[in-house]
């Protein structure tokens, strides 16, 4: 994978992963997407929108998340926190230092998310 479109959520998602999920076929996809972003290192465009981890996602449907409302709100958390354009490209690992210096350190992962299903996982992961 030499590029990749990521929801700006995405980023957090996929740093507190752990083989759980919606489904057998959203936990396949996204640990396949794992591997290729710490095997790789590829460009991401940051989008605010429909990424390929949604394709396999139970509350997409037919293109549209039924969440939108929320993980709209997730993604320009992220994006502001990061002080960030939707559009914005990067590699993924400076991404992943770029959450790290500026949610995760500081705290702010509920400001993100707090109200996400996955939160308690997400939040123990975080202090560890």
């Amino acid at each position: 994978m030499s590029t990749c479109e990521l929801r700006a959520h995405h980023a957090l998602c996929v740093r507190f992963f752990q083989g759980k999920g919606y489904s057998e076929a959203f936990v396949n996809n996204m640990t396949a997407l794992i591997g290729a972003l710490r095997g790789t290192d590829p460009l991401l465009t940051l989008r605010g929108a429909p990424d390929p981890l949604c394709g396999s996602c139970p509350h997409n449907r037919d293109g549209v998340c039924d969440s939108s409302d929320k993980v709209a709100r997730y993604d320009a958390a992220v994006l502001r926190l990061l002080s960030l354009p939707d559009g914005a490209s990067l590699r993924w690992s400076e991404l992943s230092a770029r959450v790290w210096e500026r949610v995760l350190a500081p705290g702010k992962l509920n400001e993100v998310c707090g109200d996400c299903q996955w939160y308690p996982i997400c939040s123990r992961a975080a202090v560890e």
